[in-house]
């Protein structure tokens, strides 16, 4: 076992706009099993996670529900824990970035970094909206890229050709909030010099240390600090004018750290706020926040997404360094999670929803076990696929693991009194490999490594081996021959030796399954990692309770919500495209009256039509792609119009439209249609897509 280690541990932060999506779940999974790994190492980990909740996305969504921020950061968050308990995820403390902690870092961290020299103030010009009276965040700001010149792309960067650029550079740019022209205006801001000479050199030997970052993301962070290509390191604007809400500027009345800055220092406030409320001392640390610091020795490391490596490798190491605090050791960053090969939104509705997962009564290890065989330590996207994770489960876990305890501990305390017996001298070899130093250490590296998929395709062959004895010996065959009787003893005792050996191996994945086992199996004090003694004979076990279901398939129908019936105009449009004759509608009885309350159930909201095309094998269909503004609002949708006898694809592009915003997506056999495009008509050519008047935008209600 190598020296114990001290880890100050984090994942990224999520934005406290709504609540946890899939790919939170799988980052915190991701570290939690590193995490346990560690732990059960012996070493001391102190695993932090807090919410991001400063910025203008938080103020605006809050002034939209007619909220205080506050109140709609406490409403959200008080539903973190149902996720975190329910995925098994084993944060020591969870925190917030809106907290005394946060503050005083934030301002302290600031101080410092301006008596260093590294902090100026120069007047900008920015974008404006005179209709909101506010100046536009970058993700609120839309327009045509200046390099590739792609159509509605954000202010910070273009998510056609990857182009990082300033909002002022957009071609014909608009406000996603009110739909106007913004204007430019002049403020002064606060900006970090991290084009500095001296920045540069520390990140680029800190990037450049052996094995701090994945080799992708070294050198990622290498082009921009070489400034090859559009790349290109610049100061760093760190402030916001009111209104925002934030932290503000000890010293800039008016002024508010930008969220990016106060944000990667939420870590540090979490574990400020997790040593002086005593839990650090709880468990054993002895020292204060300060002291854990500054100690050399301690580790601290941080899990992230590739969306966020520019702030985590180059902004943030450099902060930390010229306010005097410690940076990073490591920076592991993960990929993306699709479903079926398709990106997911939460905005769109197309993705999993965790707490779904969670209500319709789904194993969470199960989830647990598959994105850690999808996993590695490059920067690769995994795939969440129905099919595959049904037969992974129910082959591996349960039909493979599972299966060793349950075809061999009825034995046991039916016919041996709970007892276990000798070792089976014919397992000698299984015994011995269980036993030995390079089956823990070689496992134990690819948990370390982060490679968590080999990890799991290592345990997967013993689990094979295992099996292999047990089909072997066909212990129901010796328990009808009492002269076996001896026989049957031994192997079922070494069977369930085995079963106790995988069991601690797959630990960090299934701690509840390892729990469930322990209390089982009798086995008390924390799990360790490492060869162990075989239990002994005589060792009394409790009786067999199954340990785990297969997974139904009908549970995944019901966690992707896929409806298999037939949707109006295939999907898509409000007037049925299916009454192909040109006639006027019949008469109908008047619809039953709603009230205001059954209205407001109704999200209608202007899209743009940002791409449409022709669907094959449907003579009725058009693809639309829409933007029904800021992704944390309506994001880019797509919907199967059933509107193809009446417009080409080419008259559609570029018009504003009226979508049903909240209706449940529908699957269909040419993919998922998100939402439902507003016509009226009687159907055939006489259908007429709903305009807005001028001066609506993406995303705007209809009220």
């Amino acid at each position: 076992m190598s020296s114990p280690r001290s880890l100050f541990v984090t994942t990224a932060l999520p934005y406290a706009n709504g609540p946890f999506h899939i790919g939170h779940i799988m980052e915190y999974i991701q570290a939690d099993i590193w995490v346990r790994f560690q732990r059960m190492q012996g070493h001391t980990v102190h695993f932090m996670g807090a919410d991001d909740v400063h910025g203008a996305p938080i103020m605006l969504k809050a002034q939209a529900e007619g909220l205080i921020p506050e109140a709609l950061v406490a409403k959200v968050t008080a539903e973190r824990p149902k996720y975190l308990q329910g995925f098994h995820l084993s944060f020591d403390h969870w925190h917030s970035t809106h907290s005394p902690e946060n503050i005083e870092l934030s301002q302290s961290i600031y101080r410092s970094l301006k008596a260093a020299g590294f902090i100026y103030v120069k007047p900008i010009e920015q974008f404006y909206d005179p209709a909101r009276q506010m100046f536009l965040p970058d993700r609120y700001i839309k327009g045509e890229c200046p390099k590739c010149h792609a159509k509605d792309q954000y202010g910070d960067a273009c998510e056609v050709c990857s182009t990082v650029y300033t909002p002022t550079d957009l071609i014909d740019p608009y406000s996603t909030l009110s739909g106007v022209t913004p204007v430019r205006k002049s403020s002064d801001h606060y900006f970090f010099r991290l084009s500095d000479p001296r920045c540069v050199e520390f990140l680029t030997r800190w990037v450049g240390e052996p094995g701090r970052l994945q080799s992708s993301v070294a050198n990622k962070a290498g082009e921009w600090l070489s400034g090859k290509g559009d790349m290109r390191l610049s100061d760093w604007d760190i402030s916001r004018d009111a209104p925002y809400f934030g932290i503000e500027i000890p010293d800039a009345p008016g002024k508010y750290f930008y969220v990016w800055l106060d944000a990667p220092i939420g870590y540090l406030a979490s574990l400020k706020h997790y040593f002086e409320s005593g839990k650090a001392r709880a468990q054993g640390e002895r020292r204060s926040f300060e002291e854990f610091l500054a100690d050399d020795t301690v580790e601290q490391i941080h899990f992230i997404g590739k969306d966020i490596i520019y702030f985590h490798t180059l902004f943030w190491p450099a902060m930390l360094k010229y306010a005097g605090r410690k940076v990073p050791d490591h920076v592991y960053v993960h990929g993306f999670i699709t479903v079926s090969g398709a990106k997911m939104s939460k905005s769109r509705g197309t993705g999993i929803s965790p707490l779904r997962y969670l209500d319709i009564g789904m194993n969470p290890e199960w989830l647990r076990y598959y994105i850690a065989a999808k996993l590695n330590a490059n920067v690769e996207d995994i795939d969440f696929n129905p099919d595959d994770f049904i037969a992974r489960v129910n082959a591996d876990l349960v039909g493979k693991y599972v299966n060793i305890a349950s075809r061999t501990a009825g034995f046991i305390t039916k016919r041996f009194d709970g007892r276990l017996g000798p070792c089976d001298a014919q397992a000698e070899a299984l015994h011995t490999l269980f036993r030995a130093d390079t089956c823990w250490s070689r496992i134990g590296a690819l948990y370390e490594a982060r490679e968590f998929g080999k990890a799991l395709r290592e345990i997967g062959e013993l689990l094979d081996r295992v099996n292999q004895y047990i089909d072997g010996q066909k212990p129901w065959e010796l328990a009808k021959d009492p002269a076996q009787h001896q026989r049957l003893h031994a192997i079922c005792s070494s069977s369930l030796d085995f079963f106790w050996c995988l069991t601690v191996l797959l630990a960090p994945v299934l701690p509840q399954t390892a729990a469930k086992v322990q209390a089982f199996l009798r086995r008390s004090g924390p799990l360790r990692w490492g060869p162990f003694e075989a239990l002994p004979a005589g060792h009394e076990i409790n009786a067999y309770e199954h340990l785990m279901t297969r997974v139904d398939p009908q549970q995944l129908d019901a966690l992707l919500d896929i409806d298999t019936g037939a949707s109006p105009a295939d999907g898509a449009s409000a007037k049925s495209a299916k009454t192909a004759a040109r006639q006027p509608e019949p008469a109908a009885s008047r619809p039953a009256e709603i009230t205001i309350e059954d209205f407001a159930k109704i999200d209608l909201r202007i899209a743009k039509i940002v791409a449409a095309e022709a669907v094959e094998g449907a003579d009725k269909l058009l693809k639309l792609s829409l933007d029904l503004g800021p992704d944390e609002d309506g994001g880019q949708r797509i919907v199967f119009a059933g509107v193809r006898s009446a417009y080409a694809p080419e008259q559609l592009v570029g018009r504003l439209t009226v979508t049903l915003a909240n209706l449940k997506p529908r699957k269909m056999r040419f993919g998922v249609s998100e939402g439902m495009v507003l016509a009226a008509g009687p159907g055939g050519k006489d259908i007429f897509l709903l305009s807005p008047d001028a001066g609506a935008a993406p995303g705007m209600k209809v009220k």
